[in-house]
C-alpha cells in the first residue's frame, strides 16, 4: 500500500505579483520539475506551523500565511500518495535562498504555465491562473 504523505507548500507573492517557484535538484523524488516550496507535515504540527518551518528552513526566510488553505490537492504518484494543502503568504523577513532547490525565479501569474511542474502543484498553479483571469473581468 502507497503511504499517504500530507506535505505543504507556499505561495509567496511579492510586491511586483509575482510568484516564487522553485526548482526541484536533481537529487529531489520528482527532480527537476518546478514546485512551490514547502515540505512535510511533522507529526503534531498543524499545516500553518509546518509550512513557516519549512519555509524558514528551505528558504532561510520567515512569512506570513493567509488564515487559510489556498488549494487542496490529493495526488497519486507511482510510489506514494501526496496530500498537498497550498497556502498563500507573504515574506515578513529575508531574501529567499536556494538551499535545497536548484534554482528560484519569480513568475507573473500569466507565465506559470511556462514551466514544468510537478504534477501535485498543477492544481494550485491553474488555480492561481484563474483568479487572476476572474479578477480582470
Amino acid at each position: 500500500m502507497k503511504k499517504l504523505v500530507k506535505v505543504v507548500a507556499a505561495i509567496i507573492e511579492n510586491e511586483k505579483d509575482e510568484i516564487l517557484c522553485a526548482l526541484r535538484s536533481p537529487e529531489m523524488s520528482i527532480p527537476n520539475m518546478w514546485e512551490f516550496p514547502g515540505g512535510k507535515v511533522e507529526k503534531g504540527e498543524d499545516t500553518f506551523t509546518a509550512l513557516k518551518r519549512e519555509i524558514n528552513e528551505e528558504l532561510q526566510c520567515k512569512v506570513e500565511t493567509e488564515a487559510s488553505t489556498f488549494n487542496n490537492n490529493t495526488h497519486e504518484y507511482e510510489t506514494f500518495i501526496i496530500n498537498l494543502l497550498s497556502i498563500k503568504c507573504k515574506i515578513i523577513e529575508g531574501t529567499p535562498t536556494a538551499n535545497e532547490h536548484s534554482k528560484l525565479i519569480w513568475l507573473k501569474r500569466e507565465n506559470l504555465r511556462s514551466l514544468k511542474w510537478a504534477p501535485a502543484d498543477i492544481p494550485a498553479v491553474e488555480q492561481l491562473i484563474n483568479e487572476k483571469n476572474s479578477l480582470l473581468k
